[in-house]
């Protein structure tokens, strides 16, 4: 096995986290993350918060790669997704090298096809394989494992009917997950938040050294909103 061949996208919400924490377990040699900062909204990527993905990765002990994806003019979403991907492929392949060659993509989509077709479409033409974990697993069940785990997250932005202003800066726990249940069966949210729904902050699991800890307000705007962190750092182990 060549060393730290396997990249991991990772944004430091909970799905990219749950991913990188499995492909860990399964013993895979991560020699780098790679996260994607938009400017704006995206198709493709998590927004929130990523300015917080080199604190996760310092508690990790992971090198972090990081990407800006510049704001795209309007387009239809298939052909920004596309261009959204051009930028990822770019940035892997300028990887490539420093790791002698990607191996394998680890990426942690659930359910969108839109995404995940063309980050599969995207490691065959890198010649790379596709570690997608999380991939049509029972959306409930991910969330208890990732309780049951001990990883600790918080809601940082919502953009569905049924969420309310309430629910920036919650942290998911059971409850949670149990109004998220009702919520899905009434207005159709998904219970991880697929699909922009809800975005996450993991802020501590058992692979990282040391938590991540903010402080931060709500900014709503009467539909939708977001957690503005003024301040995070590492807390004590």
């Amino acid at each position: 096995m060549t060393r730290g061949r396997w990249v991991s996208l990772f944004s430091g919400g909970k799905d990219s986290s749950w991913a990188l924490y499995r492909a860990l377990e399964e013993g895979l040699d991560v020699g780098r993350l790679l996260t994607v900062h938009p400017e704006g909204d995206s198709y493709m990527y998590h927004v929130p918060a990523t300015d917080l993905a080199s604190l996760a990765a310092k508690s990790l002990g992971i090198p972090l790669v990081e990407v800006t994806q510049p704001a795209l003019e309007e387009r239809n979403s298939s052909d920004r997704g596309d261009a959204e991907t051009a930028t990822l492929e770019a940035a892997l392949r300028e990887l490539a090298p420093d790791i002698g060659g990607v191996r394998k993509v680890i990426a942690g989509a659930v359910e969108s096809e839109f995404q995940t077709d063309r980050i599969a479409a995207m490691a065959d033409r890198l010649d790379s394989d596709l570690y997608a974990p999380l991939w049509q697993e029972d959306p409930l069940a991910l969330g208890t494992a990732m309780l049951d785990a001990g990883f600790e997250m918080y809601i940082v932005q919502v953009a569905a009917r049924g969420l309310d202003e309430s629910w920036v800066g919650r942290r998911l726990d059971a409850d949670t997950f149990t109004e998220l249940q009702a919520l899905n069966e009434e207005y159709g949210v998904h219970v991880l938040g697929e699909g922009g729904e809800f975005e996450t902050l993991v802020t501590d699991a058992p692979h990282m050294h040391r938590p991540i800890e903010f402080e931060g307000e709500t900014v709503w705007d009467g539909t939708r909103g977001h957690l503005a962190i003024s301040d995070a750092w590492l807390g004590d182990a």
